[in-house]
């Protein structure tokens, strides 16, 4: 019992210390730092009992494997880096998406993903990374 309790906790602790949301193969890196003998099924058991406790909840990205992350985290959206595949948190959502919405619908949920460039990556690519997406001043893009 020792053995799992500690699993456990090498586990969630490698999720709530990302700061953002990780993969299985991701946590299950991070996590052998506390429990070295820790295999990648036990890191699965470990997930699913962890969103069932409510600890834990899984982040869906289209066409992705989901990620995980703490289940405390108010609502927020992400983004995923298209170098390294690494996905972080956006804290802020001030869009007004009934506003942006066609004439006369509402509004009831919405998740947002952005996809870009991290800063890590963008200061090691340097030229290799593309130019922003910009729209000129007649709102062309």
């Amino acid at each position: 019992m020792e053995r799992n309790t500690r699993q456990r906790t090498a586990i969630l602790g490698s999720i709530e210390n990302a700061g953002r949301p990780l993969s299985p193969a991701e946590i299950h890196d991070i996590a052998r730092a506390d429990a070295p003998a820790l295999g990648l099924a036990t890191v699965y058991r470990n997930i699913k009992m962890l969103i069932e406790d409510g600890r834990i909840r899984e982040v869906s990205l289209p066409g992705e494997p989901p990620r995980y992350e703490v289940a405390h985290l108010g609502h927020h959206h992400h983004f995923k880096c298209r170098l390294c595949g690494r996905v972080f948190d956006i804290a802020e959502c001030g869009t007004d998406w009934n506003a942006i919405a066609p004439a006369g619908f509402a509004v009831e949920a919405h998740d947002v993903t952005l996809f870009g460039v991290c800063a890590q990556c963008a200061g090691t690519a340097g030229a290799g990374v593309a130019a922003p997406h910009r729209h000129d001043d007649h709102g062309h893009h």
